[in-house]
């Protein structure tokens, strides 16, 4: 179950984040004021795979992972590792605040007055959950990383 889990997480991950660019960049377009579904759709699409990866994370670090487990059998020692404080609090942090921004941006967005208003906040927010998503991935190279495709 733990394979399937962390291969489904890292490739889902490629929708959060082309989503996420994507709902960005269509905030950020002034044209789109005059199309507004189009960040909409690109807001919906974000919120659905982050909410996947948050359900997917959570069953990795509460249930499935061996990784997490070794962790919070000893979680002073990982928070001197940092490697393992990665994984025990900045990744799961980086991560949970890109979800609540998602959620809180589109419900601001769908409070705004005006169309301008919508689209910045949306822009902030999702701009931001970008950020957070980007820095919080364990990209190769880093004492963390994984690989950009998980193929087993």
């Amino acid at each position: 179950m733990y394979t399937l889990v962390l291969w489904l997480h890292s490739w889902i991950r490629w929708a959060a984040l082309v989503a996420g660019v994507g709902a960005t960049i269509a905030a950020f377009d002034r044209a789109g004021a005059s199309r507004p579904d189009r960040a909409d759709r690109w807001g919906l699409a974000l919120v659905t795979s982050l909410d996947i990866q948050l359900l997917l994370g959570l069953l990795l670090c509460l249930v499935v992972s061996p990784n997490m487990e070794a962790i919070r059998a000893n979680f002073s020692g990982a928070m001197k590792d940092p490697a393992l404080r990665f994984w025990a609090v900045e990744h799961i942090t980086m991560m949970m605040a890109a979800v609540v921004l998602v959620h809180v941006g589109r419900v601001l967005a769908r409070k705004a007055v005006t169309p301008a208003a919508k689209r910045v906040r949306l822009l902030l927010c999702f701009g931001l959950a970008t950020l957070l998503m980007i820095l919080a991935t364990p990209w190769p190279g880093m004492t963390t990383g994984r690989p950009l495709f998980r193929l087993d």
